[in-house]
């Protein structure tokens, strides 16, 4: 970049055809997210060793569909690092979702910053909370399940 403004949509337009590789971004529901991907530098002058890219995530059965995210990081960053990075985001989503859901991190009205402040650590300590007894519980049944038979034997010798 010269120093001029430049919108993204247009910056990507102008990389190679060769660029876009085909990455995941983690498994999701059905499978691995594979999109393609491209990145371009936001500023080609690093300063101490950190760039700037813009990432482009494009759908492989749309190719109009492109969504694009902004990264910072090690001038040595990969574009597969920066994609693993990125799909992450997927994971972050999903524990907001579940904090909504199951313990009210959206029912709140915000008249002040305290007060936001306070229903939001409550939510996320007690889907911290909810997590952890799930993860006892499913840590409780798995050695349940392999240490049991269906019908146990009262007789040593059978049981052996």
């Amino acid at each position: 970049l010269d120093g001029w403004e430049y919108r993204v949509d247009e910056l990507i337009a102008t990389r190679p055809k060769q660029a876009w590789k085909p990455l995941s971004a983690g498994a999701g529901a059905h499978g691995q997210r594979i999109y393609h991907w491209a990145r371009a530098a936001l500023r080609p002058h690093a300063k101490n060793g950190f760039g700037h890219w813009v990432l482009a995530r494009r759908n492989i059965s749309n190719p109009a569909d492109i969504a694009y995210y902004v990264c910072f990081g090690p001038v040595s960053s990969r574009l597969k690092d920066l994609v693993k990075v990125a799909g992450a985001r997927w994971a972050v989503e999903e524990c907001f979702q579940s904090a909504k859901g199951e313990c009210g991190l959206d029912h709140y009205q915000v008249r002040h910053y305290r007060a936001w402040y306070r229903h939001i650590t409550l939510a996320m300590a007690a889907l911290a909370y909810l997590t952890a007894v799930r993860a006892t519980q499913a840590a409780k049944g798995a050695a349940d399940a392999t240490n049991t038979t269906s019908y146990p034997s009262a007789s040593p010798k059978s049981a052996a």
